[in-house]
């Protein structure tokens, strides 16, 4: 099975002795849940699972972020659930961080390691599991799927990433890549996770300001990134979550590559009433 080489929660809590002084911050434009934030006692549980904590990185919000949520899920050995969710509408997604995950899709059994990417379609009958022996961890989009004539709900996606090449941004020299788990041609998609890769020293050139809401968890790594009108550090374990329009840029400094999982709405008319 392939080492995980991707970052998980710090999780236990830490000693007496230590400072509070770390990035976690919460703004109107952007949020930053670092690591060392992700700690026992603020993890939550759900209905219907056994063996089974998480780390809500992000929920709807009026006035902030308002289309997804983001979890980390910890399965102990024989952690499963047969009903992940009970909402028809609501479509899913799991990239898997740590350990072994048995997930099936409409009764079809897929075996996931770290790098594994799965999509579930709205409606779709699916269960996970963690057959052991030892702790699995994934990170767990949710989001209702917007309907739109002529397009029929998407298909079923399971990819790994290591089997995907990543397409490189133009005029980067290889410094910029995008690994899409989503065909970007494929309408249907109303969201999109991909994983993003700067070799040491590539940069977002530009402030990027746009409509698409933003959940970014650091994978391996460390940059500088701009959110709003602040620079801030951000490395591995670390989670930012950017509302629309907030402005975005990065500098990957080195010694090694930066690399995050990126989620966005994508694809859709932006609704004119709330709630729709």
């Amino acid at each position: 099975m392939t080492p995980s080489l991707y970052a998980n929660p710090v999780a236990g809590l830490p000693p007496q002795t230590d400072l509070t002084t770390d990035t976690a911050i919460f703004t109107q434009a952007y949020a930053v849940i670092p690591r060392s934030a992700m700690r026992d006692i603020v993890t939550s549980a759900l209905p219907g699972w056994t063996g089974m904590r998480m780390w809500i990185l992000a929920r709807p919000l009026t006035g902030f972020a308002e289309t997804f949520s983001q979890y980390i899920v910890e399965l102990a050995p024989d952690g499963r659930t047969e009903n992940p969710d009970d909402d028809p509408e609501v479509q899913h997604a799991i990239f898997v961080t740590q350990g072994r995950t048995a997930l099936q899709i409409e009764g079809q059994s897929h075996d996931l390691e770290p790098g594994s990417f799965a999509y579930i379609p709205p409606g779709t009958s699916w269960r996970i599991a963690n057959p052991g022996p030892g702790t699995t961890r994934f990170h767990w989009w949710r989001k209702r799927w917007q309907p739109a004539r002529g397009l029929s709900r998407p298909d079923p996606i399971v990819a790994r990433e290591q089997d995907i090449a990543p397409a490189m941004m133009p005029g980067t020299n290889g410094a910029w890549g995008t690994t899409r788990f989503m065909d970007p041609a494929d309408l249907r998609h109303d969201m999109h996770i991909t994983l993003v890769t700067f070799e040491p020293g590539g940069s977002i050139p530009f402030a990027e300001t746009h409509v698409m809401e933003h959940g970014l968890f650091v994978l391996e790594g460390k940059a500088v990134y701009r959110l709003n009108r602040d620079w801030v550090e951000v490395g591995p374990g670390d989670f930012m979550w950017l509302r629309a329009f907030c402005p975005q840029a990065c500098y990957a400094g080195g010694p090694g590559r930066f690399r995050y999982l990126l989620y966005k709405d994508v694809n859709r008319h932006a609704p004119l009433w709330p709630n729709r």
